[in-house]
């Protein structure tokens, strides 16, 4: 077998397997799935066609179904570049591919019988005097794709001219080897090019469906963000001895969370997408007191202990009600990240907290992290039944739970940065307001 045959074949299996992985890829609609089979069909006939004629085994008695072939092959040729056109996306192709073909044809049929652009002798098959008709069929598709190409690409945010450079670099150096050498590779080169072609459209494509998917999560974060504040803000607004609560603890869980991966303390866990995660949910820590009543998180003292008891269920519902506000505008790992905080951050190292009495690394860490900063901001804060605690005081406290109420790792982190979190508050409270400020109008 000469190595034109071997090579014309491998181009027929390379247009049957770009053929399956169109029928089999779901990213194309079923008009662009019927073009592109079309197209690598037709690449497959004329490369077929062409074989028949110079694969070395002629036989004069076929001339007449030789003629019938080439004049097929002649009319389907120059339409590559339509079809291939019409695969990529644009419209109203069919009517172009059509005309072009009946055109290309009626010349083939007109010429053939003068041998005018080709005919098929004693010896075999041999150009007419005015082959150049077919040469310029074939250069006028070639253009129609290269422009199409560059329009087609207009349409996405990305878009590669070298590539398109050197689809057209790859088809010319098919066809000069034809037009001027007589040497009949243009098919494979036709061959290679549709294949770059078709990777550079889905390159496109996967390009822009990335970009929308970011855009797309941009605006699912900002709806969430959107939704924590006025979730948030509720909560303040009905716990009113809790007043710059939350703005407080989303700053100390963010430090914290912060201090952690920079002493490589939870390296495995701790990394930016947990820290974000922590300051962009931990507002919802105690969204389960929307279901207490009045009586009881309004009451301007302290709470009786069957009292309590019922404010206490507001953890267990914390989980329930994320998963209920959350539920279609994030994935699963967040709304879990956040149901945790909400569910657990009043469970305690040694067992002995609410609702469920986890222990140690039962906990959640994003709950046991909002722990800390939960006590602590309640240590630090007036409250109508109790006074403020000094930072040193507070501190004491929080140190004195190590072990027992708190995670021992993270009681060290929190210890060791102390000074961090006890100055310049005012100003850190001033850059969270102004950052939900941002959110909130952002959209």
């Amino acid at each position: 077998m000469t190595f034109y045959n071997s090579s014309i074949l491998i181009t027929v299996i390379m247009m049957i397997a770009m053929t399956i992985h169109v029928l089999r890829y779901a990213g194309f609609n079923k008009n662009q799935k019927i073009w592109y089979t079309l197209t690598f069909g037709a690449i497959s006939f004329c490369a077929l066609a062409e074989l028949a004629v110079h694969c070395g085994f002629y036989d004069k008695s076929f001339k007449v179904i030789l003629t019938i072939l080439t004049i097929l092959q002649f009319s389907v040729a120059p339409l590559l570049g339509i079809l291939f056109s019409a695969a990529l996306g644009l419209n109203k192709q069919k009517e172009i591919t059509l005309v072009y073909f009946i055109v290309n044809l009626l010349t083939e049929v007109i010429c053939a019988p003068f041998g005018a652009i080709f005919k098929f002798d004693d010896v075999g098959y041999q150009r007419g005097e005015y082959f150049f008709i077919y040469s310029v069929f074939y250069a006028i598709s070639l253009l129609y794709l290269v422009i199409n190409m560059i329009r087609i690409g207009r349409k996405f945010h990305k878009r590669d001219i070298i590539t398109i450079a050197l689809v057209l670099v790859v088809i010319i150096s098919g066809i000069i080897p034809m037009t001027f050498y007589k040497i009949n590779i243009t098919y494979t080169a036709i061959g290679f090019a549709a294949a770059l072609s078709y990777i550079y459209y889905n390159d496109l494509v996967q390009q822009d469906i990335q970009e929308e998917l970011i855009l797309k999560e941009k605006k699912i974060s900002q709806m969430q963000n959107h939704l924590i504040s006025g979730m948030a803000n509720l909560i303040e607004n009905r716990d009113m001895e809790t007043g710059g609560h939350i703005a407080r603890t989303s700053i100390y869980v963010k430090m914290l969370s912060k201090f952690c991966k920079l002493n490589d303390v939870y390296p495995d866990k701790i990394n930016n997408e947990f820290i974000d995660l922590m300051y962009s949910v931990s507002p919802l820590h105690d969204i389960g007191k929307v279901i207490i009543p009045d009586k009881i998180l309004k009451k301007p003292g302290k709470l009786t202990d069957e009292e309590f008891e019922i404010m206490k269920k507001h953890a267990s519902y914390g989980g329930e009600v994320v998963r209920d506000i959350l539920s279609g505008i994030g994935d699963e790992k967040y709304i879990s990240f956040a149901s945790d905080i909400a569910m657990y951050h009043h469970e305690r190292w040694d067992g002995t907290g609410y609702p469920y009495g986890l222990k140690g690394d039962e906990i959640p860490l994003s709950a046991r992290i909002m722990a800390i900063a939960d006590v602590y901001d309640a240590l630090i804060s007036e409250r109508c039944y109790k006074r403020p605690y000094a930072y040193d005081e507070s501190f004491k406290i929080i140190e004195e739970g190590r072990g027992t109420q708190f995670d021992p790792k993270l009681v060290d982190i929190f210890i060791k940065y102390k000074d961090q979190f006890a100055e310049n508050m005012e100003r850190m409270i001033d850059l969270y307001i102004k950052e939900w400020f941002i959110i909130l109008f952002s959209c």
